[in-house]
């Protein structure tokens, strides 16, 4: 089974220091945690970035500091910024995230619209969906495509229709949002893609842990972080997004698994290697 990639969320938009002190909100703390992460076995720093005071944003000027920050500490990581942004961002503010220089070699596409809870909605229409996969493709950026579920997978494979997608094709499965986080829905999910594609999963809150073995064992990869969850067991907060990827790369050297480290990770993702 080829080597595990495993991506660290490192802050997300959503989750403050009320839910736990340690989510990062300035450029210094967003560094730190991305070299935590990396130094734990991540390969992959997906980022999200606020403001001092925590407020999300897509600017590129914020975007541009926390990359050069990060590289400057992991000077080989993949960093992959996110076009999701936060909820009721227009689609020009998300797409500053990849407005960065050196352009990315790697970002999100969400592929579908989500209910995020409550009376909370992501909209991304089909025609967003396909502008972004056709900037990203004329800006040779690999898109990570997200999907919460399976009907996200099929918008996905049009875009790739349409021939707006590069192969191979990469996904993150994000689940526990709406579509439940199982064994059952993470093998439909996965046995739904391509030949060829690779895949990564998420599982969100209690469920982080459950569909990392789960990916693991399936030979698929493994997205931990604060984003995500925020507790490295039940009622015990993580220090660290190092300590969630710790307990990751644990997991997967129990599992037979060995850790991907950031050019072997760009191999198995068929990006170019770094220059």
């Amino acid at each position: 089974m080829e080597k595990l990639i495993i991506t660290a969320a490192i802050c997300g938009a959503e989750v403050t220091k009320e839910h736990n002190p340690a989510v990062p909100y300035t450029v210094e703390e967003t560094a730190r945690e991305a070299k935590s992460a990396y130094d734990a076995g991540a390969s992959v720093i997906h980022l999200h970035v606020r403001e001092d005071d925590g407020t999300p944003t897509q600017s590129k000027a914020r975007f541009q500091e926390c990359i050069e920050a990060i590289l400057k500490l992991c000077p080989d990581a993949i960093v992959q910024p996110s076009t999701g942004g936060a909820v009721g961002m227009s689609d020009l503010e998300r797409l500053q995230s990849t407005e960065v220089t050196p352009t990315p070699e790697f970002a999100t596409l969400d592929c579908g619209t989500l209910n995020f809870g409550g009376d909370e909605i992501f909209v991304n229409s089909d025609n967003t969906i396909f502008n972004f996969a056709k900037i990203m493709k004329e800006r040779g950026i690999k898109p990570e495509l997200e999907v919460f579920d399976k009907g996200m997978i099929d918008i996905a494979l049009k875009a790739d229709r349409k021939g707006l997608l590069v192969h191979p094709l990469h996904f993150d499965f994000v689940l526990g949002v709406q579509m439940s986080a199982t064994v059952r829905d993470l093998a439909f999910m996965a046995g739904s893609l391509p030949p060829g594609s690779t895949w990564t999963a998420a599982g969100i809150g209690r469920a982080q842990f459950d569909m990392a073995a789960a990916a693991i064992v399936m030979g698929g990869h493994v997205r931990v972080g604060f984003e995500d969850n925020l507790y490295l067991e039940k009622g015990v907060l993580a220090r660290s997004n190092g300590e969630l990827v710790e307990k990751a790369a644990k997991l997967a050297r129990l599992l037979g698994r060995e850790i991907a480290d950031p050019n072997e990770a760009r191999k198995i993702l068929g990006m170019a290697p770094r220059r």
